[in-house]
């Protein structure tokens, strides 16, 4: 059985992904490196296989969830939290961590080809429409949206609202 707690908000009864018109779903979880997977399987299953910003979205929030995890207070005892926004051209997602002492590095890739790291933030830059970091006191904020093409239509929310996590 999964570890950590579970909570979704959403209009509808019926728990497969992507059938109600807006969903909000926050999700706590570990700090430990078997939940960034969890991270994945819970916005796949949010989002449903057939989205066409499914693949873009679990990447990108195995990125997010790993520096969670290894670069914060979560990977040391701690908790993350996930939250998933989505309508029907824009997805959101938000990892909030238990924050460091270090302020989060926002550099970029090594410059060694074959190091196992580094990528997260490039991926980010190349993958979403856009993303940030935000920093209170005890936690760090990353987030990013993706949006659907829409035959050169705007996919922001129609309500122009921002949602920061």
């Amino acid at each position: 059985m999964d570890g950590g707690r579970e909570s979704s908000k959403d209009t509808g009864a019926d728990d497969d992904a992507g059938t109600d018109a807006d969903k909000d779903r926050v999700f706590h979880l570990a700090g430990t490196a078997d939940e960034i997977a969890r991270a994945r399987r819970l916005v796949s299953r949010a989002l449903g296989v057939d989205h066409p910003l499914h693949d873009d979205c679990v990447l990108l929030t195995s990125e997010v969830a790993t520096n969670a995890v290894v670069h914060s207070d979560s990977g040391r005892g701690g908790t993350f939290t996930l939250r998933v926004s989505y309508s029907a051209g824009t997805v959101r997602v938000c990892v909030q961590d238990d924050g460091s002492l270090a302020p989060p590095c926002t550099c970029g890739a090594d410059a060694d080809a074959h190091a196992t790291g580094g990528r997260g933030l490039p991926l980010l830059d190349a993958l979403a429409r856009r993303w940030g970091v935000i920093r209170e006191a005890g936690a760090n904020r990353v987030w990013f949206e993706l949006a659907l093409d829409l035959a050169g239509v705007s996919a922001a929310p129609p309500n122009g609202r921002l949602y920061l996590g």
